[in-house]
């Protein structure tokens, strides 16, 4: 049996959340299918696997900044409804990397390398690279931070 891609598990699982009348379901992962949609008609080819990820990852991104503003503006009704979508969004994504995942993560890309704080960008890209060979995904925050307390107890 061939693993379905991303798009295609979206477009099953709309099917399934149709038959079995779940409506709040059902318009969240209409909302993910149009995203991709919409970068496909951008790009005027299909999406690989790789950008459908992207897009996810964007989506959750605007998602955890939503529920930030919403809680800001004690509108908790509305950062709950976000939260959801995150929670929905990510069980499409590969398994999210813990902070110990990271930091070795971090310290295996970083093994070697003479970088002071300044090289911040040289050394994100090595990580952020190690983390996608991994098969993993890690949230861009706790990474940056990761690799700046690492940067900074080397100088």
């Amino acid at each position: 049996m061939s693993q379905d891609s991303l798009v295609q598990r979206v477009e099953k699982d709309i099917i399934a959340a149709m038959k079995a009348r779940e409506a709040e379901r059902l318009s969240k992962l209409r909302m993910v299918k149009t995203a991709f949609k919409n970068r496909e008609i951008d790009k005027r080819e299909p999406l690989t696997e790789a950008e459908a990820q992207q897009i996810l990852t964007t989506l959750i991104k605007q998602r955890r900044e939503s529920v930030e503003q919403f809680t800001k503006g004690n509108r908790p009704e509305l950062a709950a409804k976000e939260q959801a979508e995150i929670v929905l969004i990510e069980s499409y994504m590969p398994k999210a990397a813990g902070e110990e995942e990271i930091k070795k993560l971090v310290d295996e890309a970083l093994a070697g390398q003479t970088f002071g704080p300044r090289d911040m960008g040289a050394a994100m890209k090595l990580v952020q690279a190690r983390i996608q060979a991994s098969g993993l995904r890690a949230d861009g925050r706790q990474v940056s931070e990761t690799v700046k307390a690492r940067l900074a107890s080397q100088s």
